[in-house]
């Protein structure tokens, strides 16, 4: 490799380094899928450029980590500091989707009766000689 070609890795290396201050680890747990969403907060004044570029892709729509990291052409791990960052200060959200759509007017968030029937319909196709668990309601 190059002295030039040497020179530009550090310089990246160093650049994702002050850029999570030195932080390897995010404070949240965070996969590569969690989806993220603009939210109320807003960064604090110290926070690196990347966080309002973040800020800026999640509000035009909800984005993954992977996503942010690959719009930004940064690492992952760093990617997840700021994005931690991002979710202290409440500027970022997880939205939470709701488990089971709503059936007719009752919106107590469990499944409906014919999810259930199709659910089962499939495990006894799926598994017409499995036996039925004791215990089970």
């Amino acid at each position: 490799m190059s002295t030039l070609g040497r020179a530009a890795e550090d310089s990246a290396f160093v650049r994702t380094y002050t850029l999570t201050r030195g932080r390897t680890r995010p404070r949240h747990l965070l996969s590569l899928e969690t989806v993220l969403d603009a939210g109320p907060g807003r960064p604090g004044p110290a926070q690196a450029e990347e966080c309002e570029q973040i800020l800026t892709l999640c509000r035009a729509r909800r984005r993954s980590v992977v996503e942010l990291a690959g719009r930004l052409g940064r690492p992952v791990t760093a990617v997840k500091v700021l994005v931690s960052d991002l979710l202290d200060a409440d500027a970022l959200v997880v939205p939470v989707a709701a488990p089971y759509a709503a059936s007719g007017t009752d919106t107590d968030a469990g499944p409906s009766t014919q999810l259930l029937a199709a659910l089962s319909a499939g495990l006894k196709r799926k598994w017409p000689d499995a036996v039925a668990f004791p215990q089970a309601g």
